[in-house]
Formats: structure tokens, sequence, C-alpha cells
């Protein structure tokens, strides 16, 4: 009986399905990458007298932003409230439930109507809201929301 030889061992990396792997990860990441970097043009108050809050730049902050035209937008999630009149209150109470810090952050742009902010200051009132937060940005440029450091002014009561 005679013995077969194996064949000799390929020491060659096969790089077709490496770079198959990559082009794959590459599109997923260029699908994904926009969708989180999805921000809501606002131009913020800017004031002399703020206090630094940390807890305004968690993930999870309750983060509702007023855009000069009067869109609402509901954060985590950046979600668009289509009726803030009907579905605000419901949602913040929602957002709220189970937490410690019940603070809301409100970032209304510089140039959204008076009317449009304080709809949304009475529609959280209506929700129980007992803590409140202004985001702002200081007079000498530093940004609040995005940074490390958050500035906001901060109304313990409403």
């Amino acid at each position: 009986m005679v013995k077969l030889k194996a064949p000799p061992v390929v020491a060659d990396i096969n790089v077709t399905p490496m770079v198959d792997v990559m082009l794959v990860l590459l599109i997923i990441f260029m699908l994904i990458i926009p969708k989180l970097n999805q921000k809501i043009p606002i131009t913020l108050v800017k004031t002399k007298n703020d206090v630094t809050l940390q807890d305004a730049n968690k993930d999870n902050a309750i983060i509702i932003s007023i855009t000069r035209d009067g869109k609402v937008f509901l954060s985590p999630g950046n979600e668009m409230i289509q009726d803030p009149d009907q579905v605000l209150a419901s949602k913040v109470k929602d957002l709220q439930k189970d937490r410690t810090d019940k603070t809301v952050y409100i970032k209304a742009d510089t140039r959204a109507r008076f009317g449009a902010v304080t709809g949304v200051l009475d529609d959280i009132r209506g929700a129980g809201v007992q803590e409140l937060a202004f985001i702002t940005e200081d007079i000498s440029g530093r940004l609040s929301g995005s940074g490390t450091e958050t500035t906001a002014t901060k109304n313990g009561t409403l």
C-alpha cells in the first residue's frame, strides 16, 4: 500500500475575505455615523453669570431643544415633537420615572419666539417638573452641552 503525502502547507494569507469584511464594516460605519452626529441647529443665548452643570452632559439627560422656527426636540434621542401641547408633558413624565436627577434642561435658540419657549415651559410645568435649567453659552465662548462642561442658568423652582 502506497502512503499518500499531504499537500504542502500554504503559508500565504488569503486577503480577499478580510477585504470583504473591511468593506462591509466601512459601509456600515458610513451609514451609521451621520445619524449619531445628528445635531439640532441652535444658536444659544450668551450669558455672563452662568453656573456649570455637569449633569447636562450625561447621555440620559432630559433636554428639550427649541429651534429658531419653533420646532421642539426631546432628548435623549433628539425626537422631534410634532404637537408639543399634547405630547410633551406625557413624554417628559415617562422620561422622569425612576430617576434620581429630575432636572429638565432647555436649549432655546436666541431667535426663537418667546411664545414657543413659554409654551414649552407651561407644558413642562403641567408635567410636574420641579427643577429646570436653561442651557446657555458663556459670553467668553465656552460652549455648553457639547464639551466637558455645560453652562446653564438654573432655576430650582418654577
